[in-house]
């Protein structure tokens, strides 16, 4: 039986405003977050926060957008992006990060070296 490729551009997962879900999320491929979110998110694909998505949560994936508020830490194996509307509060770990104008920024932040991928750690060892 052939593998299916998952697509980490398309959106294959979605919580849509009015939405509250307290727990971990695990995905495959990108998932987008309009309501609100608490807990713990993994994944090796892109997470978008919606322009009204609020998200307190360890945060564990490969590359996040930011477009709402997000309270918590981050720990990004490619990128994190702040847009214009974005609210980030905590501590932020990625290679790569990209602040719009007018975006809000309280976090400690580190960008230098490579960060390994969710999943792809030693057991029972964490950055965050």
């Amino acid at each position: 039986m052939k593998e299916k490729k998952v697509d980490d551009t398309k959106i294959t997962g979605f919580f849509d405003e009015g939405t509250e879900f307290n727990g971990t999320l695990k995905f495959v491929g990108s998932f987008r977050i309009d309501g609100y979110y608490k807990g713990k998110i993994e994944s090796e694909a892109v997470l978008i926060i919606g322009n009204k998505g609020k998200v307190e949560a360890e945060l564990l994936v490969s590359h996040v957008i930011i477009n709402g508020e997000f309270i918590g830490n981050i720990k990004a194996a490619e990128k994190v992006e702040i847009n214009s509307q974005g609210r980030v509060t905590g501590t932020i770990i990625a290679p790569k990060l990209v602040v719009e104008e007018g975006a809000f920024l309280e976090a400690r932040c580190q960008t230098s070296g490579q960060i390994s991928a969710p999943g792809s750690e030693s057991p029972g060892k964490s950055d965050l």
